[in-house]
Formats: structure tokens, C-alpha cells, sequence
């Protein structure tokens, strides 16, 4: 299983449910990276995006805790167990955790591989991902380097976790 995120210098990926900053480069990055696949997200996430409608071309699954939540075009689910047993019906390579922040800290033990864009800006935030480069089970796998979207710079980083949780 994967994640992928966006995160700032301090780990921050999001303030008052929205995304720090929109970087075109990442956007086409996370569209080619979960294109045909499953992707994985909280009810406020799906929330965020246009007209709230789930993402075209993906197998669509929202956690949430309200129990009479339904949205249309994706698969709800109220608990990460439920969640889990439905991800057992598909490739672990295939699914893509996509957030916030409390789907990323429950799911995040499950998965082999983290697709960071690391920004190299401090936001003013109020949600943050956890910082992997302290967590000892995780590793910086592959770096794209440095890039650039204006005066930002950003890099990808593949980062792989030695001792996943199976599913």
C-alpha cells in the first residue's frame, strides 16, 4: 500500500482544509501516480474537491465516522477494519492513501511506500503528516532533486518502510 502527500519544510500539509500551495508539477505527479488505481481519503477530503464528487478514473473509498454519510460514486466505510477487509480485494500497489491527516496516521503502518513532494517553504498551518524522517522504519528510497515552480523549490521523495503491516 501507498501513501502520497504534499508536505512543507515543517510537515505541514493543509490549513483550514485546504492545501498549502497548488504546484502543477505535483498535481500531474499525483494524478499520473493514482490514475486507474484505489485511492483511500477521509470524508473532509473528498469534501475538497470539486463539487465534492469523487476522483474520476480511480476506485474512490472514504472513511468516515458519521454513519448515514453517502457519497455518491464512492465506496464509505465507517471504520479502518471495514476499510481494510475492502482493500483486501486489490493489488496492495495499487492503493493510495490520500488523506488528512488522521486517515494518513491510521493507515500509514500499513504502508510499503510514501510519494512525498517536499517543499522547501514553511506554511502557516494547522495539520501535519508525520515526519518520516524520524521515524526509524522509514527511508528515503529515491530523490527526484531539486526543482523549481516559480521561486519554490520542491523535490519528490520515495520513501519505503522496512517494516510494513500486512493487510
Amino acid at each position: 500500500m501507498n501513501l502520497i502527500a504534499a508536505v512543507d519544510k515543517n510537515w505541514a500539509i493543509g490549513l483550514k482544509n485546504r492545501l498549502l500551495v497548488s504546484i502543477p508539477e505535483d498535481m500531474k505527479f499525483f494524478r499520473t501516480e493514482t490514475a486507474e488505481k484505489v485511492v483511500v481519503m477521509g470524508r473532509k477530503t473528498l469534501e475538497t474537491f470539486p463539487n465534492g464528487l469523487p476522483l474520476k478514473n480511480r476506485t474512490n473509498i472514504v472513511l468516515t465516522s458519521n454513519p448515514d454519510y453517502d457519497a455518491k460514486g464512492a465506496l464509505v466505510f465507517h471504520t479502518v477494519e471495514e476499510v481494510m477487509e475492502e482493500l483486501k480485494k486489490y493489488p496492495s500497489e495499487n492503493i493510495y492513501i490520500i488523506g488528512g491527516a488522521s486517515i494518513y496516521e491510521q493507515f500509514l503502518p500499513y504502508c510499503s511506500a510514501a510519494h512525498i513532494t517536499k517543499i522547501d517553504y514553511a506554511y502557516e498551518a494547522d495539520t501535519y503528516f508525520p515526519n518520516l524522517d524520524e521515524l526509524p522504519e522509514w527511508n528515503v528510497e529515491a530523490s527526484s532533486g531539486e526543482k523549481t515552480y516559480y521561486d519554490l523549490e520542491f523535490e519528490f521523495v520515495k520513501y519505503r518502510n522496512s517494516t510494513p503491516k500486512a493487510i
